[in-house]
Formats: structure tokens, C-alpha cells, sequence
């Protein structure tokens, strides 16, 4: 069954968050994850705002949690850390 990460970002340096999405989509890639969502218009409707949002399908929840634990993923999020202000989580579809 499909599962999607599901992250809201703000970011608070956008040359360190520059070099996390350069090497953040091929890692995603890499693990079967398609992005539907990157960025993009918001019109947020109930609680906080966060500027940019990403929506990510994965074949399975465990291929995502694969893909974020990759080698490969770590040192591209290495560079979000202090680059932004996020939130992720994996939902599984229905």
C-alpha cells in the first residue's frame, strides 16, 4: 500500500536548504518516492502556516522509512538541520 511523507517547512537559510533539496531528491528518488507536491501554492485553511510543503508517494511505508534512514538521505537532510524549521511524517494510504 502507497504511504506519503508528508513534510512543512520553513526555512530559515536558504543556502544550506539549497544544498539539502540538491541532494534530498536524487536519495528519494532513489527509493521509489515521486514527489506530488513540492512547494507550490498554499492556501492554508487551519493552524500554523508553513511557507513550503512537500508531498512524497512511496510504494510502502516501509520504503520511505528505508529512504529516510538511507545513507544517502542523512547527509542530504545534514543540511536542513539549522537550515529550517520542519515537520515530517509518513501516513500510509488508503
Amino acid at each position: 500500500m502507497a504511504a506519503y511523507w508528508i513534510a512543512r517547512v520553513r526555512v530559515t537559510d536558504a543556502d544550506g536548504y539549497g544544498e539539502y533539496a540538491k541532494l534530498a531528491g536524487p536519495a528519494i528518488e532513489k527509493h521509489g518516492g515521486k514527489f506530488l507536491a513540492r512547494g507550490g501554492r498554499l492556501v492554508t485553511l487551519e493552524g500554523e502556516e508553513y511557507p513550503r510543503n512537500v508531498v512524497v508517494e512511496f510504494p510502502s511505508v516501509e520504503a520511505a522509512e528505508t529512504c529516510y534512514n538511507s545513507p544517502e538521505y542523512q547527509e542530504a537532510i545534514s543540511h536542513a538541520k539549522g537550515a529550517a524549521d520542519r515537520l515530517l511524517c509518513i501516513v500510509e494510504g488508503v
